[in-house]
């Protein structure tokens, strides 16, 4: 049985990469950060007692800056692959928070690579980098289109990235990086775009909200669906040699095009109003109400407008290519949505999921 170690479990990635992992035969450790609450929600359904037999699944409290404990868990667990998955990973957030962001995102990566390195245990090193890292560059983006990070959390991982590489050529570890493009699901936190608005698209169409403020709507981006990019990481790792791949649809589309999608598929009629910056709203035409506005608080102080990845590399080497794309993305989570809160969800999305992935490993949100 193959052990993996996952960073971060509780997560999006951790809880669908989790439910791959315990398919496919795997004992799963995983990191979570204490709390005087429980944050481990999107993976309860996985998690028993421990004191049962035949568990296969366990948690570990730990943090990307204690160095001492990184160090206690690799060589006690000795996993076989290790998925970097923890991070601070909203960018909006670490230009208020730049100092945590780096020591969590970038000197986390170099202190579990240390570890490995001094356990002598032949570990396999997955890093989740991100498209962010290309900050400002022409699209599209691949494996070697140079950085040019406009936020706190890209630089992180422009370190992350490259001190894995590092690790890899200096040490001879099996040390790979993943460029993640965004990908969305269900289980996405609700303060991250996408989700903000399924979420308040469900919630306005039951009367339980009025108006959704958001922050620059052309802001274009490659989104895809989370559960497909966990299958890459896993992949990944099982390639013959350590590797960077980037990962994506091949697909950019706005964030404007994104809430007219997810407002259009749950019954609205809704046009903007035609002004520009934070004086343009999103008009009901039936009521006439204002359903979006722009609140400049969500603004980034550097913006990355288009980002879109070119997947070739994993397509050609890891077989690897997406089947749920921008406004099948969409649809399944604006259906998750409308359930959530006890609304019949219109559907498109389950469909689409069934069609697609007739045995599908991971839970239905």
């Amino acid at each position: 049985m193959k052990k993996a170690l996952i960073t971060g479990i509780a997560g999006q990635d951790g809880s669908y990469l989790t439910e791959l992992l315990l398919s496919k035969g795997y004992e799963v450790h995983g990191t979570i950060r204490w709390d005087s609450i429980f944050t481990t929600e999107r993976i309860d359904h996985l998690y028993h007692d421990p004191h049962v037999n035949g568990v296969n699944l366990f948690l570990h409290y730990s943090d990307m800056i204690d160095t001492g404990n990184l160090e206690k868990l690799i060589n006690e667990i000795k996993p076989d692959e290790i998925y970097h998955l923890a991070a601070m990973s909203h960018v909006r957030v670490s230009f208020d928070m730049p100092e945590y962001t780096v020591n969590t995102d970038a000197l986390g990566t170099l202190r579990i690579l240390e570890a490995i390195k001094n356990s002598k245990y032949p570990t396999k090193f997955y890093m989740a980098a991100s498209s962010e890292m290309f900050g400002g560059v022409n699209p599209p983006q691949n494996e070697n289109t140079p950085f040019h990070p406009k936020s706190p959390y890209a630089c992180a991982k422009v370190f992350s990235y490259h001190i894995t590489r590092l690790y890899r050529e200096a040490y001879g570890l099996f040390a790979a990086n993943g460029m993640l493009f965004n990908h969305e699901s269900p289980r996405r936190g609700p303060t991250f775009v996408t989700r903000k608005i399924t979420r308040a698209v469900s919630r306005i169409k039951k009367g339980l909200e009025k108006t959704i403020y958001l922050g620059n709507l052309d802001a274009k981006r490659d989104w895809g669906f989370a559960p497909e990019y966990m299958e890459i990481m896993h992949k990944i790792l099982q390639h013959e040699k350590p590797d960077d791949f980037v990962t994506a649809t091949g697909e950019t589309h706005s964030v404007r095009e994104f809430l007219e999608e997810a407002f259009k598929y749950a019954g609205f009629e809704i046009e903007s109003n035609g002004k520009q910056g934070i004086e343009e709203e999103y008009i009901d035409k039936k009521t006439g109400e204002a359903l979006v506005k722009i609140d400049p608080r969500y603004f980034r102080p550097a913006e990355v407008e288009l980002l879109v990845g070119d997947p070739k590399k994993a397509r050609e080497k890891l077989n690897w290519q997406p089947k749920i794309k921008f406004s099948d993305l969409v649809k399944v989570m604006v259906d998750a949505d409308f359930r959530e809160i006890g609304m019949a969800a219109p559907g498109q999305g389950d469909k689409i999921l069934k069609e697609r992935f007739p045995d599908r490993w991971w839970t239905v949100d």
